[in-house]
């Protein structure tokens, strides 16, 4: 086998919880997040030459070992002792350091794809661990599907897909460093969501349940910094979203939506003041290994 291609698809954290600093600096986390159809696409390819090659059109993206799909590729090749090389083709289509997961749903989908590639007959648990080596989102896109994440986020229980609906995304034109939104916490004052309804209302398939429970700790945090992440997010409930909340720790937010006519007119209102509009479906299943 020469090629293998993988889909990379994004994530949207319907909750988004930070429970307290861990003595290791990392922040303990309670997360439900759910993988939706807006997907990189991973073309990875034999090289004769031992080496790792990284080759994508957007200009965002690292061509070095600041990659995290370079990163998964070379954790692979170490620890299994692997003499081949690889190129990496990555073609972007989620937005880049969008609260999106993209890099890291990017770096899964290599550890899944190269697991094919070099016949390393891994296990998803075993690629997730791997993963969450790499970063806190890699072992959740490596499962992909619905799933609590807790630990710093590589801890994950699986969910049941949620009900299907539309998930209409827009992100503006600016880049927030989820690093300075979790150093401008404050822990004590956080208005925490409500993660065991949301998890109920999903096991009940509760459509409403689910738009109730919808909440991010980083959202004032971003908001402040950032006043237009907060206005996107008004404008959507006003033009009739179910639920509307930021993802991760911004600035993309999202809108959850059961009817057409209004995924439509929020999407197309989007537009106007907006680059980057999507409108998507919930995946809601978790990856399989080929």
């Amino acid at each position: 086998m020469l090629k293998v291609l993988v889909k990379a698809p994004a994530k949207i954290n319907l909750t988004l919880d930070v429970l307290y600093k861990r003595p290791d600096n990392y922040h303990e986390v309670e997360m439900v997040m759910t993988t939706i159809d807006l997907a990189d696409r991973i073309e990875l390819s034999s090289l004769p030459e031992d080496e790792i090659h990284i080759n994508s059109l957007n200009r965002y993206v690292p061509d070095d070992k600041r990659n995290l799909a370079y990163q998964a590729a070379k954790l692979l090749k170490d620890r299994f002792h692997i003499k081949k090389g690889v190129l990496i083709g990555i073609e972007k289509v989620i937005p880049v350091a969008a609260g999106l997961a993209g890099g890291s749903s990017d770096a899964a989908a290599t550890l899944r794809g190269l697991n094919k590639l070099w016949n390393l007959g891994l296990s998803l648990d075993e690629l997730a661990e791997l993963g969450s080596e790499i970063g806190s989102d890699v072992a959740f896109c490596v499962y992909g599907g619905t799933a609590l994440a807790t630990g710093r986020g590589e801890k994950i229980k699986e969910l049941p897909p949620p009900p299907p609906c539309w998930v209409v995304l827009a992100k503006p034109a600016i880049g927030v460093s989820t690093a300075d939104i979790y150093g401008r916490l404050d822990l004590n004052s956080l208005k925490h969501p409500d993660t065991k309804a949301m998890m109920q209302a999903i096991l009940d398939r509760d459509f409403e349940g689910i738009c109730q429970s919808v909440g991010n700790v980083m959202e004032d945090v971003t908001f402040k910094l950032h006043p237009e992440v907060e206005q996107i997010k008004d404008h959507m409930i006003r033009c009739g979203a179910d639920a509307a909340l930021m993802s991760g720790s911004g600035p993309t937010v999202f809108a959850l939506v059961q009817h057409d006519s209004r995924m439509n007119r929020i999407y197309n209102s989007l537009r106007g003041f907006c680059e980057q509009v999507f409108a998507v479906r919930m995946l809601g299943q978790r990856h399989t290994l080929d």
